[in-house]
Order: C-alpha cells, then sequence, then structure tokens
C-alpha cells in the first residue's frame, strides 16, 4: 500500500495540540487593519479551531500531522 501524499499548503496552515485538535490561524488580519474595531483585531489574532465536523476531511488531506 503507498503512502498517502500529504497537502502541503493544509500542513503549513495547521498545528496540533497536545490533545491532538488541530489550530489555524484566523484570517482578515493581513491587510485594511485600519477599518477594523481594535477588539475585532484583538479576537483575529487568537488561534481558531478546527471545528469537529471538518475534522475528519482535514485529516484526510494531512495524514501525517
Amino acid at each position: 500500500m503507498p503512502k498517502i501524499k500529504t497537502r502541503r499548503a493544509m500542513a503549513k496552515r495547521l498545528k496540533v495540540t497536545g490533545s491532538g485538535k488541530l489550530m489555524h490561524d484566523k484570517a482578515n488580519k493581513g491587510h485594511l487593519l485600519t477599518k477594523k474595531s481594535t477588539k475585532r483585531k484583538r479576537e483575529l489574532g487568537q488561534v481558531g479551531m478546527v471545528a469537529k465536523s471538518e475534522n475528519k476531511k482535514v485529516r484526510r488531506m494531512v495524514p501525517y500531522l
């Protein structure tokens, strides 16, 4: 049985926690920040978690992470 290829773009965007959950950075923090509220920018800086419903799909893309 051959190894499964990892989707490299997806692997670069994810990290795994100690308990095995998947973390990602949130979108919309790159530019046009003057119109966004301070609260919104602060919350965008926090880590997002992959939803349970998406977990199976993402694990298939990144099997060895």
